[in-house]
């Protein structure tokens, strides 16, 4: 399970222990592009925020920045608000036009506790992508932001993940995501 931050520029892989995530280790992004909100469209240079599933084939050995998994946007919540886009992924070679790139070192790590997940038959991981950690406090000074209510639902499944401890299942309904526990 993975969790990015794009204010911190952070990368957090977590693995699962019993009936609980621990997290594992926090990587720095070296690079990321846009401002904090979602991508919207083709081009936009923007990183996307939301909530993303990535399967065995996403996963890519041979990607010209090393290695890379994409991120599988645009999701259903971004289909369902006619965004664009594609190919945005977690790669190596630190450089981003829309992705969010980590250093080639990092990325073998990631990539290879990822391929292992699989391996051991784990059908897919979640990579949570929030503009910032969703504090109550840091939601109060992005308040006047065209994307407070994309982030409130946002932090819905963030608060979702920081109770027990688990990802949430996700889905979408009538243009929101919605969260239950597995």
């Amino acid at each position: 399970f993975l969790r990015i931050f794009k204010a911190s520029k952070e990368l957090e892989l977590w693995v699962q222990a019993r009936q609980q995530f621990r997290l594992f280790r926090i990587y720095p992004i070296c690079a990321l592009t846009g401002e904090l909100g979602p991508k919207e469209e083709e081009g936009d240079l923007q990183s996307p925020e939301g909530f993303y599933v990535v399967t065995p084939e996403q996963m890519n050995p041979d990607s010209h920045y090393h290695l890379a998994f994409d991120l599988g946007y645009p999701n259903a919540y971004d289909q369902a608000y006619g965004r664009t886009g594609s190919a945005l992924m977690v790669h190596g070679n630190c450089v981003s036009a829309g992705c969010y790139a980590m250093t080639d070192t990092d990325i073998e790590e990631i990539y290879t506790l990822a391929d292992a997940a699989f391996r051991n038959g784990q059908p897919a991981f979640a990579v949570h992508i929030f503009p910032f950690r969703m504090s109550q406090k840091r939601l109060r000074h992005a308040r006047h932001s065209r994307w407070l209510p994309f982030w409130l639902n946002l932090k819905e499944g963030y608060d979702h993940f920081a109770k027990p401890g688990r990802p949430p299942l996700v889905m979408v309904y009538e243009q929101r995501y919605v969260f239950t526990q597995p």
